[in-house]
């Protein structure tokens, strides 16, 4: 797996949880805007799974690869769950959700990492 690409899924993770926090703080539902932020993020989490199967491929793969996948597809679920219920809770809790699916994320990211290094 490609360190450049785990640190820029995790940062877009953490300016989502920023963007997210400060509408908790103003309590304020999630806007549109937000959700196509999300998706943005799932987009990168889809090329790090392809790149994750090519470098798998080509015997570079994870120390663990059940384990690995697993935390995968958890990481691939997390963010469009939590945007269906962003979008069907039109209130300040809709941010909350957001926020913490994207901390979620952040966290699954660096632990995926840890699998794939054998860490």
């Amino acid at each position: 797996m490609i360190l450049a690409l785990l640190l820029l899924v995790v940062a877009l993770c953490v300016v989502l949880a920023g963007w997210a926090g400060w509408f908790v703080a103003r309590d304020r539902a999630v806007i549109l805007n937000q959700l196509w932020g999300g998706a943005v993020v799932e987009a990168f989490v889809l090329v790090q799974g392809v790149v994750a199967i090519v470098q798998g491929a080509t015997g570079a793969g994870a120390a663990d690869p059940l384990l690995f996948w697993g935390y995968y597809a958890t990481t691939l679920v997390i963010l469009p769950i939590a945007a269906a219920w962003a979008f069907a809770e039109r209130t300040k809790w809709s941010s909350v959700v957001l926020l913490v699916a994207s901390l979620t994320v952040a966290f699954l990211e660096w632990r995926m990492w840890q699998i794939w290094t054998g860490a």
